[in-house]
């Protein structure tokens, strides 16, 4: 059976979702038999752009990555905040999504 709502979940839900359906599969298949697979994906996707959000702003405050770098050096402050968004996205894979 093929779940066509799966392209309208966000990439952290497909991420969620592919790795239940390598390591999991009768977790979707008992979530497909209940109709609560989509659901939970869209929670789990907007749990996860949350998390990274949160992150991505607690982290670059924390390394003092400003506004005001941005104006001064913005290829210093683009580098800055892929490391943090790399970062933010490791930590949101290892809690929410890899397990």
């Amino acid at each position: 059976m093929k779940d066509e709502f799966i392209s309208s979940i966000g990439i952290y839900g497909r991420r969620h979702y592919e790795h239940l359906k390598r390591n999991d599969i009768t977790c979707i298949n008992v979530m497909r038999m209940n109709g609560k697979l989509e659901k939970y994906l869209k929670d789990v996707n907007n749990n996860a752009e949350e998390m990274f959000s949160q992150l991505v702003k607690q982290l670059a405050e924390s390394e003092g990555v400003t506004e005001q770098l941005k104006a001064d050096n913005q290829m210093k402050w683009v580098c800055c905040m892929n490391a943090i968004r790399a970062q933010a996205a490791e930590i949101v894979n290892k809690e929410l999504i890899f397990v």
